[in-house]
């Protein structure tokens, strides 16, 4: 099985920045020479901004009516992911540290993805109408809702946290180059779409920025000496251990609600997922000058990796069942074409590739 699956170079990437980081702090720290944190902090705001462009609003309005599976997806993401995080935090007691804790509640709270969950949901032959309108509601709702729970919570453990401007910076570094995006969709998507890989890299290249970063600056404050090697198993444990509970529970939640197999594959992996893409910026604005900020986006970014591994098999088997039991089809879709409604959000097209991309 391992050996079927072809990992996207953007994992290596994030693994040899780390090591940089680990190895060779300084050049990367804020204020240092590469001025890493002003490249993340502009960053930002060219990421939504070119998501604002690829963002059909057309497609989102053919699936609003579906409300109940919209509200199952979003209390999936915004509410059941927190209550699950509180309260196996709170059996464990102090056993992780507090950065840790505070990361793997930052991870609970983050919005889904959007083109991996629409990729998935394509592979797995889900209802992608649907996956296309959660993933990208859940992001602009994620600019309010994460930082109003993270401050909850930081509230809870003796900590806080400046709401008021962590949300207008938000707003300004997501909402506006979000908006600004839609409104030039008519002039600039053509460009943006025939260019398509170089917006990835850009992408990547933005996240990486923001890794190294924080990782740069956590190594120079030493952050990291006391830390054990145990503790990268631990998150491991945890972070799958969070899955599986969320996905089996979600995955409940849709028999009950007697919803059809293409909706429940979309619910199921929209609302199990959370965005690195999204994750990693909103950290950099809401923890901005901590020096445990690699702590606690180490949660989200082994999440990251280990979602898109266990959903992209999953996936595969869903779409493959899927092939084997229903009947030919009188109308073949070209191959390689994305599926009805799925159209720009495709990193590319659906196969048995899993694919790690940051979003």
């Amino acid at each position: 099985m391992l050996s079927r699956l072809k990992l996207d170079p953007f994992v290596v990437a994030l693994a040899l920045t780390v090591s940089l980081a680990l190895l060779w702090p300084q050049p990367g720290i804020t204020g240092g020479v590469l001025h890493a944190d002003k490249a993340a902090s502009w960053g930002i705001a060219v990421i939504f901004f070119l998501y604002g462009i690829s963002l059909s609003p057309k497609r989102l309005l053919e699936s609003a009516a579906r409300w109940e599976l919209h509200l199952i997806v979003q209390l999936g993401t915004f509410l059941l992911f927190p209550a699950v995080v509180v309260t196996v935090l709170a059996l464990m007691g102090d056993r992780l540290p507090e950065a840790v804790a505070t990361g793997f509640f930052f991870l609970a709270v983050l919005p889904s993805t959007v083109s991996s969950s629409v990729a998935m949901t394509s592979l797995a032959r889900g209802n992608v109408p649907v996956a296309i309108f959660n993933a990208s509601i859940s992001s602009l709702i994620g600019v309010f809702a994460t930082p109003v729970l993270m401050a909850w919570y930081l509230h809870t453990v003796g900590g806080g946290m400046d709401l008021g401007p962590v949300i207008l910076k938000l707003i300004i570094l997501v909402i506006l180059p979000l908006a600004v995006g839609q409104a030039a969709r008519p002039l600039l998507l053509r460009l943006v779409e025939r260019h398509r890989q170089v917006v990835r890299i850009a992408d990547r290249a933005v996240i990486l920025a923001i890794v190294y970063n924080s990782f740069c600056d956590s190594v120079a404050a030493g952050v990291w000496k006391g830390q054990s090697p145990v503790l990268l198993l631990e998150i491991v444990a945890g972070v799958l251990l969070l899955f599986a509970v969320v996905y089996l529970l979600i995955g409940i939640a849709c028999r009950v609600f007697g919803f059809s197999r293409p909706d429940t594959i979309a619910v199921v992996f929209c609302a199990s997922k959370k965005s690195l893409a999204t994750g990693l910026p909103m950290a950099q604005v809401m923890f901005n000058g901590s020096p445990d900020l690699s702590l606690i986006i180490t949660p989200i970014m082994l999440y990251h990796f280990l979602q898109l591994v266990i959903v992209g098999i999953i996936a595969g088997r869903s779409g493959a069942l899927e092939a084997e039991e229903s009947e030919p089809s009188l109308v073949a879709e070209e191959p390689g074409r994305a599926p009805k409604g799925a159209e720009g959000f495709l990193p590319e097209p659906a196969s048995g590739r899993v694919s790690t991309s940051a979003s």
